[in-house]
């Protein structure tokens, strides 16, 4: 987002409600609820596709995918006491080759988005 363009990676975060904003500014012909309502109902479809077990392929950006993880055994790292961690299901996230250049001082044009 532009009011993040000057400081060092890691030390600003945005937010949805930076995200409307930016779309309400940059987009136009919506108010700022609408933009707000579309940023929010862009999650919610993540949300449920994940929920769902989906994945989620977003070109240029990258993929989201739940995992499921066995349950396997863990120390306390304070007690070394052995903890069982139980099975669960997660979230997890594969940024693509073009975000990837972005995020490493590219403009992304050199890549392409074959392997996301």
């Amino acid at each position: 987002m532009s009011q993040h363009d000057n400081e060092s990676p890691g030390s600003a975060t945005t937010t949805k409600a930076d995200i409307a904003a930016e779309l309400y500014e940059k987009v136009g012909g919506f108010s700022k609820r609408e933009s707000a309502d579309l940023v929010d109902r862009t999650f919610e479809i993540l949300k449920d596709a994940l929920g769902a077990g989906e994945k989620v392929k977003i070109s240029g950006f990258g993929n989201f995918s739940v995992r499921f993880k066995k349950p396997r055994v863990g120390r306390n790292p304070l007690t070394g006491t052995e903890i069982e961690i139980t099975a669960r299901h997660v979230a997890t996230f594969k940024a693509s080759p073009v975000l990837k250049s972005q995020v490493n001082g590219g403009d992304g044009s050199d890549v392409t988005d074959e392997e996301s």
